[in-house]
C-alpha cells in the first residue's frame, strides 16, 4: 500500500463526476492572487471568484520572491492578468518568529540545518506586505498599468483588510 493510494482513490471518484469547464489558461477576471500555502485559505472564495477567474500563486508567508516575480511576468504578459492582490494572513507561522528561531525549530524537529535557505519570516506583516507591494510596483519587467494592492486575510473572521 502506497502512502498516496488515498489520493489516487479520491481522484478516481472525482473523475466519475467530472465535467470539463472548457476553461483556458487565462485569468478571466484579470486577477493574480499571491497568498500563503496555508490550507485555511480558499483564495477564490474569499474574493467571490471561481475556477478560471484568477491565477493563484502560493508560498510560505505569501512573500514576493524571485519565483513569484517570474510567474507574474508570465501572468501579466501571456495570461490576461492586469491586477495583482498580495494576501498574507493572520496566525501565519512565518510571522511567528525570527529567521533564526524558525531554523532552530526545524533543526530540533528534523536534525536538518536549513540556515542556507532564506525562510523569509516577518515580524511586522504590514511592513513586509508594503515592501512586497513596492517590489512588484517597481519591477521593470511587468507591463505598465498593472494594478497592485495588498490585503491581510483574517483566518478567524474571513475579513480581507485592505492595506
Amino acid at each position: 500500500m502506497s502512502s498516496f493510494d488515498d489520493i489516487f482513490a479520491a481522484n478516481a471518484e472525482f473523475i466519475n463526476g467530472f465535467k470539463s469547464q472548457e476553461l483556458t489558461g487565462e485569468a478571466k477576471k484579470g486577477l493574480a492572487i499571491i497568498t500563503c500555502m496555508d490550507s485555511r485559505i480558499d483564495p477564490l472564495r474569499i474574493v467571490g471568484m471561481r475556477a478560471g477567474d484568477a491565477k493563484i500563486l502560493r508560498n510560505a508567508g505569501a512573500r514576493v520572491t524571485e519565483d513569484v516575480l517570474r510567474t507574474l511576468i508570465l501572468a501579466t504578459t501571456l495570461l490576461n492578468v492586469d491586477r495583482i492582490l498580495v494576501m498574507p494572513h493572520t496566525d501565519c507561522r512565518m510571522a511567528s518568529g525570527t529567521e533564526d528561531e524558525i531554523h532552530k525549530t526545524i533543526f530540533e524537529k528534523s536534525g536538518i540545518d536549513t540556515r542556507s535557505v532564506e525562510i523569509r519570516t516577518v515580524t511586522d506583516q504590514v511592513a513586509a506586505l508594503k515592501s512586497d507591494l513596492v517590489r512588484i510596483e517597481q519591477f521593470p519587467m511587468l507591463p505598465k498599468g498593472v494594478q497592485v494592492i495588498g490585503g491581510i486575510y483574517d483566518v478567524k473572521t474571513g475579513e480581507l483588510k485592505k492595506i
